[in-house]
Protein backbone atom coordinates (compact mmCIF):
# COMPACT_ATOMS: atom_id res chain seq x y z
CA UNK A 1 0.00 0.00 0.00
CA UNK A 2 1.31 3.44 -0.95
CA UNK A 3 2.52 5.27 2.18
CA UNK A 4 1.66 8.69 0.74
CA UNK A 5 -1.94 7.62 0.26
CA UNK A 6 -2.06 6.15 3.77
CA UNK A 7 -0.80 9.42 5.23
CA UNK A 8 -3.35 11.43 3.24
CA UNK A 9 -6.15 9.20 4.43
CA UNK A 10 -4.97 9.39 8.03
CA UNK A 11 -4.80 13.18 7.91
CA UNK A 12 -8.32 13.30 6.51
CA UNK A 13 -9.67 11.11 9.32
CA UNK A 14 -7.66 12.91 12.00
CA UNK A 15 -9.00 16.33 11.00
CA UNK A 16 -12.58 15.24 10.54
CA UNK A 17 -14.94 16.12 13.34
CA UNK A 18 -17.58 13.55 14.23
CA UNK A 19 -20.75 13.70 12.18
CA UNK A 20 -23.68 11.26 12.22
CA UNK A 21 -23.94 8.81 9.37
CA UNK A 22 -26.58 8.92 6.67
CA UNK A 23 -28.14 5.84 8.25
CA UNK A 24 -28.31 7.51 11.68
CA UNK A 25 -30.15 10.50 10.22
CA UNK A 26 -32.62 8.55 8.12
CA UNK A 27 -33.37 6.16 11.00
CA UNK A 28 -34.58 9.13 13.04
CA UNK A 29 -36.75 10.35 10.17
CA UNK A 30 -38.25 6.87 9.89
CA UNK A 31 -38.96 6.97 13.62
CA UNK A 32 -40.78 10.27 13.13
CA UNK A 33 -42.71 8.77 10.21
CA UNK A 34 -43.85 5.97 12.52
CA UNK A 35 -45.08 8.45 15.12
CA UNK A 36 -47.00 10.51 12.58
CA UNK A 37 -48.40 7.49 10.74
CA UNK A 38 -48.84 4.26 12.72
CA UNK A 39 -48.90 2.35 9.43
CA UNK A 40 -45.09 2.70 9.56
CA UNK A 41 -44.63 2.05 13.28
CA UNK A 42 -43.04 -1.13 14.61
CA UNK A 43 -44.89 -0.72 17.92
CA UNK A 44 -48.34 -0.01 19.34
CA UNK A 45 -49.27 3.18 21.16
CA UNK A 46 -51.65 2.68 24.09
CA UNK A 47 -51.42 6.10 25.74
CA UNK A 48 -50.96 9.70 24.59
CA UNK A 49 -47.99 10.00 26.92
CA UNK A 50 -46.15 7.41 24.79
CA UNK A 51 -46.49 9.64 21.74
CA UNK A 52 -45.15 12.59 23.71
CA UNK A 53 -42.26 10.49 25.00
CA UNK A 54 -41.27 9.31 21.52
CA UNK A 55 -41.41 12.85 20.14
CA UNK A 56 -39.20 14.04 22.99
CA UNK A 57 -36.70 11.28 22.19
CA UNK A 58 -36.71 12.15 18.49
CA UNK A 59 -36.28 15.85 19.29
CA UNK A 60 -33.27 15.07 21.46
CA UNK A 61 -31.67 12.93 18.75
CA UNK A 62 -32.38 15.54 16.09
CA UNK A 63 -30.82 18.28 18.20
CA UNK A 64 -27.62 16.25 18.46
CA UNK A 65 -27.58 15.62 14.72
CA UNK A 66 -28.05 19.31 13.90
CA UNK A 67 -25.30 20.24 16.36
CA UNK A 68 -22.82 17.85 14.76
CA UNK A 69 -23.80 18.40 11.14
CA UNK A 70 -24.03 22.17 11.25
CA UNK A 71 -21.37 22.76 13.90
CA UNK A 72 -23.74 25.22 15.57
CA UNK A 73 -24.62 26.27 19.09
CA UNK A 74 -28.13 27.17 17.91
CA UNK A 75 -29.37 23.58 17.54
CA UNK A 76 -31.89 23.94 20.37
CA UNK A 77 -33.81 26.78 18.70
CA UNK A 78 -33.51 25.14 15.26
CA UNK A 79 -34.93 21.88 16.57
CA UNK A 80 -37.72 23.68 18.41
CA UNK A 81 -38.55 25.61 15.23
CA UNK A 82 -38.86 22.37 13.26
CA UNK A 83 -41.17 20.78 15.84
CA UNK A 84 -43.32 23.92 16.01
CA UNK A 85 -43.97 23.46 12.28
CA UNK A 86 -44.61 19.72 12.56
CA UNK A 87 -48.44 20.14 12.75
CA UNK A 88 -48.39 22.01 9.42
CA UNK A 89 -46.20 19.34 7.82
CA UNK A 90 -48.53 16.63 9.12
CA UNK A 91 -51.65 18.34 7.73
CA UNK A 92 -49.96 18.77 4.35
CA UNK A 93 -49.08 15.06 4.26
CA UNK A 94 -52.67 14.08 5.01
CA UNK A 95 -53.76 16.22 2.05
CA UNK A 96 -51.11 14.56 -0.15
CA UNK A 97 -52.36 11.11 0.83
CA UNK A 98 -55.90 12.19 -0.01
CA UNK A 99 -54.82 13.51 -3.42
CA UNK A 100 -52.94 10.32 -4.27
CA UNK A 101 -55.91 8.18 -3.24
CA UNK A 102 -58.34 10.26 -5.28
CA UNK A 103 -55.99 10.38 -8.24
CA UNK A 104 -55.27 6.66 -8.50
CA UNK A 105 -58.18 4.31 -9.30
CA UNK A 106 -56.03 1.40 -8.12
CA UNK A 107 -55.69 2.83 -4.60
CA UNK A 108 -57.87 0.93 -2.12
CA UNK A 109 -57.92 3.66 0.52
CA UNK A 110 -55.77 6.34 2.16
CA UNK A 111 -54.32 3.80 4.60
CA UNK A 112 -52.89 1.84 1.67
CA UNK A 113 -51.40 5.01 0.18
CA UNK A 114 -49.67 5.94 3.44
CA UNK A 115 -48.39 2.43 4.11
CA UNK A 116 -47.26 1.35 0.63
CA UNK A 117 -47.03 4.07 -2.01
CA UNK A 118 -43.50 5.28 -2.87
CA UNK A 119 -44.93 8.62 -3.93
CA UNK A 120 -46.20 9.27 -0.43
CA UNK A 121 -42.87 8.26 1.11
CA UNK A 122 -41.04 10.63 -1.25
CA UNK A 123 -43.38 13.49 -0.35
CA UNK A 124 -42.94 12.81 3.38
CA UNK A 125 -39.19 13.00 3.09
CA UNK A 126 -39.44 16.10 0.91
CA UNK A 127 -41.69 18.05 3.24
CA UNK A 128 -39.37 17.30 6.16
CA UNK A 129 -36.24 18.05 4.11
CA UNK A 130 -37.76 21.28 2.77
CA UNK A 131 -38.31 22.51 6.32
CA UNK A 132 -34.64 21.93 7.13
CA UNK A 133 -33.69 23.57 3.81
CA UNK A 134 -35.58 26.74 4.78
CA UNK A 135 -33.71 26.72 8.08
CA UNK A 136 -30.37 26.71 6.20
CA UNK A 137 -29.10 23.58 7.93
CA UNK A 138 -26.08 22.14 6.15
CA UNK A 139 -26.17 18.65 4.58
CA UNK A 140 -29.29 17.39 6.36
CA UNK A 141 -31.85 18.26 3.64
CA UNK A 142 -29.79 16.67 0.87
CA UNK A 143 -29.03 13.57 2.92
CA UNK A 144 -32.77 13.04 3.31
CA UNK A 145 -33.62 13.73 -0.33
CA UNK A 146 -30.88 11.44 -1.63
CA UNK A 147 -31.85 8.65 0.76
CA UNK A 148 -35.47 8.60 -0.38
CA UNK A 149 -34.25 8.94 -3.97
CA UNK A 150 -32.39 5.67 -3.56
CA UNK A 151 -35.46 4.05 -1.99
CA UNK A 152 -38.11 5.22 -4.45
CA UNK A 153 -36.37 6.42 -7.63
CA UNK A 154 -38.01 9.82 -7.06
CA UNK A 155 -35.54 12.73 -6.97
CA UNK A 156 -36.94 15.91 -5.41
CA UNK A 157 -34.49 18.62 -4.42
CA UNK A 158 -35.30 19.86 -0.89
CA UNK A 159 -35.46 23.44 -2.18
CA UNK A 160 -38.48 22.77 -4.40
CA UNK A 161 -41.66 24.51 -3.22
CA UNK A 162 -44.65 22.16 -3.41
CA UNK A 163 -48.23 23.11 -2.59
CA UNK A 164 -50.99 21.05 -1.00
CA UNK A 165 -52.65 17.91 -2.40
CA UNK A 166 -49.60 16.84 -4.40
CA UNK A 167 -50.13 13.56 -6.26
CA UNK A 168 -47.25 11.43 -7.52
CA UNK A 169 -48.55 8.47 -9.53
CA UNK A 170 -46.06 5.58 -9.88
CA UNK A 171 -43.19 8.04 -9.54
CA UNK A 172 -40.12 6.15 -10.75
CA UNK A 173 -37.70 8.46 -12.54
CA UNK A 174 -39.28 11.76 -11.49
CA UNK A 175 -36.77 14.63 -11.14
CA UNK A 176 -37.82 17.94 -9.58
CA UNK A 177 -35.17 20.67 -9.45
CA UNK A 178 -34.25 23.04 -6.64
CA UNK A 179 -36.11 26.18 -7.76
CA UNK A 180 -39.25 24.43 -8.99
CA UNK A 181 -42.55 25.85 -7.75
CA UNK A 182 -45.58 23.54 -7.75
CA UNK A 183 -49.09 24.71 -6.88
CA UNK A 184 -52.02 22.86 -5.32
CA UNK A 185 -53.68 19.71 -6.67
CA UNK A 186 -50.90 19.01 -9.17
CA UNK A 187 -50.52 15.46 -10.47
CA UNK A 188 -47.25 14.11 -11.88
CA UNK A 189 -46.57 10.71 -13.43
CA UNK A 190 -43.39 8.64 -13.71
CA UNK A 191 -40.38 9.85 -15.64
CA UNK A 192 -41.27 13.55 -15.49
CA UNK A 193 -38.38 16.03 -15.34
CA UNK A 194 -38.83 19.56 -14.03
CA UNK A 195 -35.36 20.79 -14.84
CA UNK A 196 -33.11 23.64 -15.92
CA UNK A 197 -32.20 24.80 -19.41
CA UNK A 198 -28.67 25.47 -18.21
CA UNK A 199 -26.60 23.93 -15.43
CA UNK A 200 -23.89 26.58 -15.25
CA UNK A 201 -22.57 27.10 -11.72
CA UNK A 202 -22.98 30.87 -11.85
CA UNK A 203 -26.76 30.38 -12.08
CA UNK A 204 -26.97 28.80 -8.62
CA UNK A 205 -28.85 31.77 -7.15
CA UNK A 206 -31.31 32.21 -10.03
CA UNK A 207 -34.63 30.50 -10.69
CA UNK A 208 -33.66 27.72 -13.09
CA UNK A 209 -36.65 25.37 -12.92
CA UNK A 210 -40.28 25.69 -14.02
CA UNK A 211 -43.44 26.74 -12.22
CA UNK A 212 -46.43 24.40 -12.29
CA UNK A 213 -49.71 26.08 -11.40
CA UNK A 214 -52.76 24.62 -9.63
CA UNK A 215 -54.58 21.56 -10.98
CA UNK A 216 -52.04 20.86 -13.73
CA UNK A 217 -51.43 17.25 -14.84
CA UNK A 218 -48.08 16.17 -16.28
CA UNK A 219 -48.00 12.75 -17.90
CA UNK A 220 -45.22 10.18 -18.04
CA UNK A 221 -41.90 11.10 -19.59
CA UNK A 222 -42.62 14.80 -20.05
CA UNK A 223 -39.63 17.15 -19.75
CA UNK A 224 -40.29 20.75 -18.72
CA UNK A 225 -37.27 23.04 -18.55
CA UNK A 226 -36.41 26.61 -17.59
CA UNK A 227 -36.99 29.06 -14.78
CA UNK A 228 -39.27 31.25 -16.90
CA UNK A 229 -41.40 28.32 -18.05
CA UNK A 230 -44.87 28.32 -16.48
CA UNK A 231 -47.43 25.55 -16.91
CA UNK A 232 -50.73 27.35 -16.46
CA UNK A 233 -53.44 26.20 -14.10
CA UNK A 234 -55.76 23.37 -15.19
CA UNK A 235 -53.39 22.48 -18.04
CA UNK A 236 -52.38 19.03 -19.29
CA UNK A 237 -48.90 18.19 -20.55
CA UNK A 238 -48.91 14.93 -22.48
CA UNK A 239 -46.47 12.06 -22.21
CA UNK A 240 -42.94 12.41 -23.65
CA UNK A 241 -43.51 16.10 -24.38
CA UNK A 242 -40.52 18.49 -24.43
CA UNK A 243 -41.51 21.92 -23.08
CA UNK A 244 -39.24 24.98 -22.84
CA UNK A 245 -41.88 27.70 -23.18
CA UNK A 246 -44.82 28.61 -21.00
CA UNK A 247 -48.15 26.86 -21.47
CA UNK A 248 -51.38 28.85 -21.12
CA UNK A 249 -53.94 27.94 -18.46
CA UNK A 250 -56.66 25.43 -19.41
CA UNK A 251 -54.64 24.11 -22.36
CA UNK A 252 -53.35 20.76 -23.59
CA UNK A 253 -49.81 20.21 -24.87
CA UNK A 254 -48.90 16.93 -26.58
CA UNK A 255 -45.91 15.42 -28.33
CA UNK A 256 -46.56 15.38 -32.08
CA UNK A 257 -44.12 12.78 -33.35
Amino acid sequence: MDNTLLQQLFNTHKNKRFVPTRNDICTIMDELLGVLFPQHAAYEISDISEIKSKLVQIKSKLKKIITNLDNTNDSDSLTSHFFSNLPTIYESLLKDAEAICKGDPAAYDIQEVIRIYPGFLAIYYHRVAHEFYKMNINYLPRILSEDVHSKTGIDIHPGAKIGDYFCIDHGTGIVIGETTIIGNWVKIYQGVTLGALSVEKNMAQTKRHPTIEDHAVIYAGATILGGKTVIGHNSIVGGNTWVTQSVKPNSKTYYKG
